[in-house]
């Protein structure tokens, strides 16, 4: 049984979501590709063609007239340049060499949705009046208590930096990736070097320090029989969670529904067990010999930050 945890992206770290994929009999875990960042500017790195773009992120929340920062994801969880992205107000823009594009946001307040040229589905938005955005200093409103090591996090507050690279953001003394960015919402990848437990988040922008905070991360350990998968057999996918005891909500998302069944549905979720054993299980279902992949992400519960 062979498990990878690289990941490619514009600056090193791990992928966005946890995936277990059977392959020829070997499950391996494809968790993207990382280099580390440098100095707030990110270098190349290993990213996908335009053609395999599939995850749009999208601030949440953007401010009128203000600068936002968003990113484009292929199947991999690269970072990926050249993407074209429509929005439905008839904008069209492309990310960069970095798999990010810096955009303004429209003037008239509302919803606005975005979406990957060629590809099903779009991202909705909250375009806020800057009324709605301003204060006299930077402030963390809703961060997560608990976030995966392995994939991405939300803050909104306000006083960020609409320019992704512009925002400083440290976790345990490591920096932080931000992919996506305005001036009230940040999308943040950890550090892969960032060990489980709880860690200090510090953030600032332009001379603006917002106050640090405690977010405890956690990492995701599959368990799961490599052997092939036969049509009709049940497999059970145990996943491990270290860095909390507590009991926390994990999403599987089945990626090739063609070959394996997802228990449940598809997505379905499951509490952890909790205590010093903590783990949750997820069973799949052979429909035919293959390769099956699920996709399993810790579900973040916003609030305000702890201290």
């Amino acid at each position: 049984m062979k498990f990878s945890t690289t990941i490619p992206h514009v600056a090193t770290r791990r992928q966005f979501f946890f995936v277990a994929c059977l392959i020829a009999g070997n499950f391996s875990l494809p968790l993207g590709a990382q280099q580390k960042p440098s100095a707030g500017t990110p270098a190349a790195a290993a990213q996908d063609a335009p053609s395999a773009a599939r995850i749009l992120l999208l601030p949440r929340r953007i401010v009128s007239g203000e600068r936002a920062t968003l990113a484009v994801l292929g199947v991999n969880g690269r970072l990926t340049p050249g993407a074209t992205i429509t929005f439905s107000n008839g904008d069209r823009l492309k990310t960069d060499a970095t798999g990010r594009a810096l955009f303004v946001a429209p003037l008239n307040p509302g919803i606005i949705y975005g979406s990957i040229e060629g590809r099903p589905g779009r991202v909705s938005t909250v375009i806020l009046a800057p009324s709605e955005a301003s204060a006299p200093a930077m402030e963390i409103s809703s961060a997560p208590h608990i976030a995966s090591l392995t994939d991405r996090f939300e803050l909104f507050g306000k006083g960020f930096c609409g320019d992704a690279d512009a925002n400083q953001v440290s976790i345990g003394d490591r920096g932080a990736l931000v992919l996506a960015s305005s001036p009230v919402s940040l999308v943040v990848l950890p550090s892969m070097e960032l060990p489980p437990g709880s860690a200090k988040v510090k953030l600032s922008c332009a001379k603006r320090d917002a106050p640090e905070f405690t977010v405890v991360f956690v990492e995701l350990d599959l368990q799961a029989n490599p052997l092939p998968l036969k049509r009709g057999e049940h497999r059970t996918l145990t996943v491990r969670v270290s860095g909390t005891t507590e009991k926390i909500s994990l999403e599987a998302r089945n990626l090739a529904p063609d070959v394996a069944e997802l228990v449940g549905g598809n997505p379905v979720r499951h509490l952890s067990s909790g205590q010093e054993e903590n783990a949750a299980q997820f069973e799949v279902i052979g429909r035919k010999n293959g390769t099956f992949l699920i996709s399993i992400r810790l579900v973040p519960a916003l609030g305000k930050p702890h201290p």
